[in-house]
């Protein structure tokens, strides 16, 4: 009963039929020929709808009716009715992408792309991105970025300046689990660095440069190498939720590797 159930289903599906057009069909191509209360018996189709059923079948092209008395009814051939519903489907398609396409040239379309126009005109690359240079600048930025952590807080740091930057989450550590801060640092093995750490996920990389990210929203990366004279060190900083994600799921999955 249930895989009968099943069968039924899915030829609704396939060939686009309510239930009653469904069993009818069945109906008739177990039988071949029948009248419309052979049929109403068969598929326990009430026969008050057994006749409107039958017409809309017809109409669809599923069966022929046979002239006589009583009228009976033929079944069309499956791979005839598959390739028709081919066909009808295709046409359909055909008139939506012609319709797609015309959607183009209307008014509508056009007021979309100005509104689209507009609102990329109102983002000021300037609010989002700047750079950052000297060495007391860059240590002001990262230290207003770790206070402003509000999720997450992911540091990517040398060798040369791993002690600097445990000393500088030192003040912050303790407040980390009270904020439900995820922080992560990354960098050389230093062992009396890596002893500070508390509350902080530590994961042993050799990277070539650094940067700050804080609640996958901002970055901080440096540019500049580690010979720079300290006034002339760069860092460009950057808001942007899209792009500091793609960094930090790059980054992560780099070092996987």
């Amino acid at each position: 009963m249930q895989l009968e159930k099943q069968f039924l289903a899915d030829l609704r599906k396939h060939f686009r039929l309510n239930i009653y057009e469904v069993r009818i069909w069945t109906a008739l191509l177990s039988r071949g020929v029948a009248s419309a209360g052979e049929l109403a018996d068969i598929s326990s189709v009430p026969r008050s709808r057994c006749y409107d059923v039958l017409e809309s079948l017809e109409k669809k092209g599923f069966i022929i009716m046979k002239i006589g008395k009583p009228i009976k009814y033929l079944a069309v051939k499956p791979e005839i009715i598959l390739e028709r519903v081919k066909s009808v489907i295709k046409d359909e398609a055909d008139q939506v992408y012609s319709q797609i396409n015309s959607i183009t040239e209307t008014d509508d379309f056009k007021e979309l792309e100005l509104l689209h126009k507009a609102g990329i005109k109102h983002v000021d690359i300037n609010l989002i991105s700047k750079s950052v240079v000297g060495r007391t600048s860059i240590n002001r930025q990262v230290k207003d970025m770790v206070s402003a952590a509000k999720s997450h807080l992911m540091i990517v740091t040398t060798n040369e300046h791993m002690e600097k930057t445990v000393k500088l989450l030192k003040n912050h550590m303790p407040n980390f689990p009270k904020k439900n801060i995820k922080a992560k640092l990354f960098g050389p093995y230093n062992k009396s660095a890596i002893k500070k750490l508390q509350n902080v996920e530590y994961a042993e990389h050799n990277p070539s440069t650094r940067f700050v990210s804080i609640d996958n929203r901002e970055l901080l990366f440096m540019v500049t190498n580690e010979s720079a004279a300290p006034e002339y060190e760069v860092a460009i900083w950057i808001e942007s939720p899209f792009f500091v994600n793609a960094v930090n799921i790059l980054f992560e999955e780099s070092i996987r590797k």
